[in-house]
């Protein structure tokens, strides 16, 4: 049976956008530690993830995103208190918006039909 999900996509003025790809993206780099292992982990390419990261640092007034290079000991990246704040808020607005559409997603899960 089909189901239905609300994603959000935050449209402020460039260069500050924040949907789906960028959220997963934080949470992989809170999983795997590093932004490499993020990357892994959503089958895109490392570049691509440190671009979306350096966008997401350089659009806050503090790095969502902390990064150690790498080296003997290793590198890795983690989520600073303002990028978990963030990814919370994200979550929040997500939530909500499901349950304000839920009644007419489930309408045009029934059009579908």
């Amino acid at each position: 049976m089909p189901s239905a999900a609300c994603q959000i996509r935050i449209l402020f003025s460039d260069p500050l956008n924040l949907g789906p790809g960028k959220i997963r993206l934080l949470e992989a780099i809170r999983e795997a530690g590093s932004i490499s292992g993020a990357a892994r982990h959503l089958h895109i390419s490392y570049r691509r993830a440190w671009l979306m990261a350096d966008a997401l640092n350089k659009v806050f007034p503090k790095p969502l995103i902390d990064t150690a290079a790498g080296g003997v000991r290793g590198g890795g990246a983690r989520l600073s208190e303002l990028g978990e704040a963030v990814l919370q808020c994200y979550r929040r607005m997500e939530t909500k918006a499901a349950k304000a559409v839920s009644k007419e997603a489930e309408t045009l899960l029934t059009l579908a039909r």
